[in-house]
């Protein structure tokens, strides 16, 4: 990992505010959601992009129910089904 020098405090209710500098690098923008993730002792905040339920795959990508699911699923889906071989 990479340093970046920027120290930041939590204030009184857990939060830290991202630098403009790191959020422009990172094409983070005002209302974005951030995925986190801890690895060992280390937080890790990635921009957080949706990925189908079933597989994570993130290549065509529709909505249903309020649920991301790809393509390739629906057609495996379809196959079980018996609607399409």
């Amino acid at each position: 990992m990479k340093s970046t020098g920027i120290v930041r405090r939590l204030d009184e209710l857990g939060r830290i505010t991202l630098p403009i500098e790191l959020r422009r690098t990172l094409g983070v923008g005002e209302r974005d959601s951030l995925e986190i993730f801890v690895d060992g002792d280390k937080i890790v905040l990635t921009k957080y992009e949706p990925a189908d339920i079933f597989t994570g795959e993130k290549n065509e990508l529709y909505d249903f129910c309020g649920k991301k699911v790809s393509k390739d699923s629906i057609i495996q889906m379809a196959k079980i089904a018996g609607v399409i071989e």
